[in-house]
C-alpha cells in the first residue's frame, strides 16, 4: 500500500486541495540536505519508506509551522484521511507551531472533535497562540509537552482600517472570536472563562509543568531511568 499516494489522492481528489500545495507539504518532511527516506526491516525484506509515509502509517500528523489556511486543509485532509482508514485507533498530533491565522486553526479544532477517532496532542518545542488552543484540544488524558517545550496563550491580534463602520464590524468580530477562543481554552483545560481571560491578556508562557498545572497537558513527557 502506497499511503503517501492515497493521501494524496485523498487531499486533492476528495478535499479539493492544491495539488502543488499538498505536494509542498509533504515535502517539509524530505528537506533536500537530508536522507528523505528510512530503511525499516521487514520479514525477508528491506523496505525504503519516505518519512511522511512512516508517520502516516503509525497514525502521526506533525505541525512544524504556522498555521494558515493550506496548512490547515491538510492536516484536516489527514484527520479525515486516517479516520477513513481507522476509526477506532488514535491520532497523535506533534505540535510545534507559533500560531497563526485563528479561522484556520478552528477548522482544524472543529475537525479533531467531531472524528471519531481520539486525537492526542504532544508539545514538541513550541505551542503558541492557535497553536496552543490545538494543544489543550487533544483527548483529555492524551495531552503531553516534552520537557523543555514552552506553551503560550494570548488574545487574538488582528488589526482595522477603513471607514468607522467597517472598523466597528471587525472590532465585533474580534470579541467574538475571543470569546471562542477563550472558552475553549476553559472547556479544555478545567480553569474558569475569568482567570483564561486574565491571564491571555498578554502573552502567558508556561513551562511544561506549569502547562500541565494550568491544565493545557495532562503529562510531561521524560526519559523514563
Amino acid at each position: 500500500m502506497d499511503i503517501k499516494k492515497e493521501f494524496r489522492d485523498f487531499s486533492v481528489k476528495h478535499m479539493g486541495n492544491n495539488g502543488l500545495v499538498t505536494d509542498q507539504y509533504m515535502g517539509m518532511f524530505n528537506p533536500t540536505n537530508l536522507t528523505p527516506y528510512i530503511m525499516e526491516e521487514r520479514r525477508m525484506n528491506v523496505a525504503q519508506m519516505d518519512v511522511f509515509s512512516r508517520l502516516m502509517m503509525d497514525r502521526i500528523i506533525f505541525l512544524g509551522t504556522g498555521i494558515d489556511d493550506q496548512v490547515a486543509n491538510i492536516i484536516t485532509a489527514q484527520l479525515l484521511f486516517l479516520e477513513s482508514s481507522d476509526s477506532a485507533k488514535d491520532i497523535q498530533i506533534y505540535i510545534n507551531s507559533p500560531g497563526g491565522s485563528v479561522y484556520a486553526g478552528l477548522g482544524i479544532y472543529d475537525t479533531m472533535q467531531i472524528i471519531k477517532p481520539d486525537v492526542a496532542t504532544i508539545c514538541t518545542g513550541i505551542a503558541a497562540s492557535m497553536g496552543a488552543v490545538l494543544l489543550v484540544a487533544g483527548e483529555k488524558g492524551k495531552r503531553s509537552a516534552l520537557k523543555h517545550s514552552r506553551v503560550m496563550i494570548h488574545q487574538p491580534s488582528g488589526g482595522a482600517q477603513g471607514v468607522a463602520s467597517d472598523m466597528e464590524i471587525n472590532l465585533r468580530e474580534m470579541l467574538k472570536l475571543k470569546k471562542e477562543l477563550y472558552d475553549i481554552i476553559s472547556n479544555h483545560s478545567g480553569q474558569t472563562y475569568e482567570w483564561v481571560e486574565k491571564a491571555s491578556d498578554r502573552d502567558y508562557w508556561m513551562t511544561s509543568t506549569e502547562a500541565k498545572e494550568f491544565g493545557m497537558v495532562d503529562e510531561v513527557l521524560e526519559r523514563k531511568k
